[in-house]
């Protein structure tokens, strides 16, 4: 194999990704190791180098914190104006995004990429869209605007903890990784911690206060060597990955056999933050792809509300930091972790140590511990260690996520327990006294039979209550002493001490495999769910129908208000005009919902953008274009905030986007099969109207000129000749355009059938006499029963259907052939047969010639424009009839019609 040779799968993603780049402008990040480098002057310094060279450049905000270094680089630079926000101790500058994609430079100079933008709650109603100005900034890459922006190392999230640990303060403000791991350019800002101290006792960092109090805090020379050496590690590591990229792309060496994927477990445990930050690290210092998996035990589900919220906030920083959140479910976490390791081919399984007590992890073992015990072949790391309870993962973005005061009545359950306790003692009473000689052992079967029942139907916690009780009750009622809790024979304590283990052991397993087939039954009734909407939407036609039926099952899984919102033909979003139902969410921002059909991203409750709405809005798209938006509004919001409640909700949205997709393509082909025929019809008639109307205006036009030019030389038979060749031909002209107006009108229903009762020999008879001259050279044969029933039809067409029928005949058979007209009564029709022994009919299929515009294989030696046996098909339609064209055997055609008889018998001459 060349090895040499390069992947095309790699190559084709390469330039993908080429395209992607080329249409997204470009992120330039100064990064240095701390506040004083010289970021925000090396990017006004480069600003002005572009200026110089003819880039529109344009400052959007830059914080000069009292430098007049850096000031002195503003002129000659054009800046936009800010956003003034009244944060109510004073006014605040931010940054404006929307006159910044209204003025559209080509480059933008956004200081400080870490900075958290006001909330609407400090703002008085007024703040900037996005909570984050990195979100700000990812907004402007997408509108194709190149980026200038700047940024510590602390403020890193995979490095926030590490920081926090050198210097002891933790940064509140941080950019995802995969922010800085995107952009185009990274250029390191260094200076020597001596060098800085410096220039901060000099003042050109912070005033002179603030200095004084930072060199004391923050700025001791230890932590600015630490940072410095993380900023260039973080330098170093972008290199390498920019030289592995390179040689990947030019094939220097051939791609890995097998890929580095690890594996993170996680649980709502302290220090579940502290496993997914290392896991960031390990992971891109191995260059792998990592996933972050939490294991939802039956012990697990029992937990608060509050502790349960935890995972939401663990889930959510992992998928910040670009790891794939996954929750799993199983009765051991053990062993779902590695069947799921080994399914997702992990090599490396990151998991933190047990902090159970000692005497706890005898009784049962970790999952730790069961993970180090099983064999496999997956590289098993254990972290020691955990966070303070206070450092918690709960951010300001997980406000909206606020726990559900359960009003479940747990005493119900132990009303059971003791019901059912007292019910076995009552069986094992009746039991022993009506059958004396009944062995004990028998009895402790009833009671554990009572504490399984109550695992089933009242849990844990009863089953243990009703196992307890039951060994009392035993003991009370038939141990000697009888009626005494005394036990008079010491081989009963061993009989209580297994009845009592053995009833703890059947209701735990009782109660975990109903809260697992409970949790079961939830998911495969969302799957289920889901597959019912896909499967209706499938047979649903019509984007309102659809939205209708999309937005039930989004109600119905998600517990909430739903609603679809579609663009009008100015491209704005509003609400829909059918009338709402009783789940329809009709408070839905229209703001966030524009927002998100306008850059197919989801906004809103739960995410990073707008999040302050009420609702979630996710867009609808099928490909690249977005149809429209769902916005839901959940009764409680951990129905859509968990990562795979949010992934399920996003594969509804994208089914029912898709489904629309179907919808606008469905339309698309069925208008563009309308233009192929209208178009068809149109070259035919032209063709038609070209070759059958030119010709006889060309013998009219010829004759009449001659005629007017030469009328004293032509004698009285020439003049005769020209006269009749004119008239035939006007005549022919005139009958074709009759033609054509008959067919729009049948067809346009302008002629309306006058249904009256006809004998068939009269039409025949009349049509004979108007095609007298036509069939002169041909031998007639009519064949018609005395006993045919009359016909229910409109004479007037019926006698027109019958005159093309003999015309066709006519025409494309040879002189001296015999035509035949016959007819047959059936149940409630008459079957009309016009036969000849000509050639027979051109082609394999006879029914085209019913179409419009078509003729027979001889049709330039004939006249006509092809459209008599169509007018035959929509008049015979007119009377619920059929007509149809077959080859006769050995030669010749029939062409046969049917219509209706009346119920009128006629009578026999």
């Amino acid at each position: 194999m060349d090895h040499s040779r390069p992947d095309p799968d790699q190559l084709l993603a390469q330039v993908q990704a080429s395209s992607a780049r080329a249409q997204r402008g470009r992120l330039t990040i100064f990064f240095g190791a701390n506040a004083g480098v010289g970021k925000s002057y090396a990017m006004l310094e480069a600003a002005q180098r572009d200026r110089l060279a003819g880039v529109d450049v344009m400052v959007g905000y830059v914080e000069l914190h009292g430098r007049p270094e850096t000031e002195r680089l503003l002129p000659g630079l054009e800046q936009l104006p800010p956003l003034m926000v009244n944060a109510g101790n004073g006014v605040r500058r931010e940054f404006n995004l929307d006159a910044a994609l209204a003025r559209r430079p080509q480059l933008l100079l956004v200081d400080e990429l870490a900075h958290t933008n006001l909330r609407t709650a400090d703002a008085g109603g007024i703040a900037p869209r996005h909570q984050k100005r990195w979100q700000d900034i990812e907004e402007l890459l997408d509108a194709g605007i190149d980026v200038y922006s700047t940024v510590n190392v602390q403020h890193l999230e995979s490095l926030s903890d590490v920081v926090a640990q050198i210097t002891g303060a933790r940064q509140l403000e941080t950019v995802p990784d995969r922010v800085f791991a995107a952009a185009h350019e990274i250029k390191l800002i260094d200076l020597p911690p001596d060098d800085l101290l410096q220039r901060l006792r000099e003042g050109r960092v912070y005033v002179a206060e603030q200095a004084q109090v930072a060199l004391g805090n923050f700025f001791r020379k230890g932590n600015l060597i630490a940072l410095r050496e993380l900023a260039l590690r973080k330098t170093a590591d972008r290199v390498d990955q920019a030289m592995r990229d390179y040689r990947g792309e030019k094939a220097v060496r051939s791609a890995w056999a097998a890929r580095e994927r690890l594996l993170v477990a996680v649980g709502p445990d302290a220090q579940a933050e502290r496993l997914v930050r290392a896991g960031k690290r390990l992971a891109d210092g191995l260059g792998a792809e990592w996933l972050v998996v939490y294991v939802e035990t039956p012990d697990l589900i029992r937990l608060s509300e509050s502790e349960r919220n935890r995972r939401i906030a663990i889930l959510r920083l992992a998928a910040s930091l670009g790891a794939e959140a996954i929750t799993l479910g199983g009765s051991s976490a053990a062993t779902e972790l590695l069947a799921y390791a080994h399914t997702r081919n992990a090599t490396r399984l990151l998991i933190g140590r047990s902090n159970r007590s000692r005497w706890r992890r005898l009784l049962r073992a970790s999952t730790t511990g069961l993970v180090l015990a099983a064999r496999s072949d997956i590289d098993v790391l254990v972290i020691g260690g955990q966070d303070a309870p206070e450092r918690g993962v709960r951010s300001a973005d997980d406000a909206s996520i606020v726990p559900a005061v359960s009003g479940k009545r747990r005493w119900p359950r132990y009303v059971l327990a003791v019901a059912s306790t007292l019910v076995a003692t009552l069986l094992c009473w009746l039991a022993y006294r009506f059958y004396p000689q009944l062995a004990q052992a028998n009895l402790v079967m009833i009671y554990l039979l009572s504490a399984s029942l109550v695992a089933v139907y009242g849990g844990r916690r009863a089953a243990a209550l009703s196992a307890v009780l039951g060994v009392l009750a035993f003991d009370f009622m038939f141990v000697p002493p009888l009626y005494s809790f005394a036990v008079g024979d010491a081989q009963y304590l061993l009989t209580f001490a297994i009845m009592l283990i053995v009833a703890f052991i059947i209701g735990n397993l009782n109660a975990s495999v109903r809260l697992q087939a409970r949790v079961a039954g939830h998911r495969e009734r969302r799957t289920a769910l889901l597959y019912a909407m896909t499967r209706q939407l499938t047979q649903t036609r019509g984007r309102d129908d659809m939205a209708a039926v999309a937005t039930e099952h989004v109600s119905q899984v998600f517990a909430s208000r739903s609603v679809i919102l579609f663009p009008d033909e100015y491209g704005r979003v509003v609400y829909p005009r059918v009338p709402p139902r009783e789940n329809s969410y009709t408070a839905a921002d229209l703001g966030v919902a524009q927002w998100v059909f306008d850059h197919n991203k989801p906004a809103g409750l739960g995410t990073d953008t707008l999040s302050g709405a009420a609702g979630m809005h996710l867009p609808l798209s099928g490909g690249e274009r977005v149809f429209g938006v769902l916005a839901v509004l959940p009764h409680n919001a951990r129905r859509v905030t968990l990562p795979e409640q949010f992934r399920l909700l996003e594969t509804f949205a994208s089914q029912i986007g898709l489904a629309l997709e179907r919808v606008d393509l469905a339309t698309h082909a069925q208008a563009a099969a309308v233009r192929a025929e209208t178009e068809a019809i149109r070259n035919s008639l032209l063709a038609s109207i070209s070759h059958d109307l030119r010709t006889p205006l060309s013998t009219i036009a010829g004759g009449a000129a001659t005629l007017a030019g030469n009328l004293e030389a032509l004698s009285v038979t020439d003049r005769q000749a020209l006269a009749n060749s004119v008239s035939q031909e006007a005549a022919h002209m005139g009958e074709r355009i009759t033609t054509l107006l008959e067919l729009v009108r049948l067809e346009t229903g302008a002629i309306k059938p006058r249904i009256e009762q006809y004998e068939l020999a009269e039409l025949v008879g009349s049509a004979l006499h108007r095609l007298e001259a036509r069939l002169r050279h041909h031998r007639v044969r009519i064949d018609l029963p005395e006993t045919l029933p009359l016909l229910q039809v409109d004479g007037r067409l019926v006698e027109q259907v019958l005159e093309n029928l003999l015309d066709n005949a006519s025409k494309y058979t040879p002189e001296g052939s015999e035509i035949r007209i016959s007819a047959r009564a059936l149940t409630k029709q008459v079957e009309v047969s016009i036969e000849d022994n000509g050639p027979g009919l051109p082609g394999s299929d006879p029914e085209i010639l019913f179409e419009k515009f078509q003729r027979g294989a001889t049709e330039s030696a004939n006249g006509g424009i092809g459209l008599g046996l169509a007018i035959c098909r929509t008049i015979v339609g007119l009377h619920n009839g059929r007509i149809w064209a077959e080859n006769r055997s050995p030669q010749g055609a029939a062409l046969r019609f049917s219509v209706p008889q009346s119920l009128v018998t006629q009578s026999v001459p």
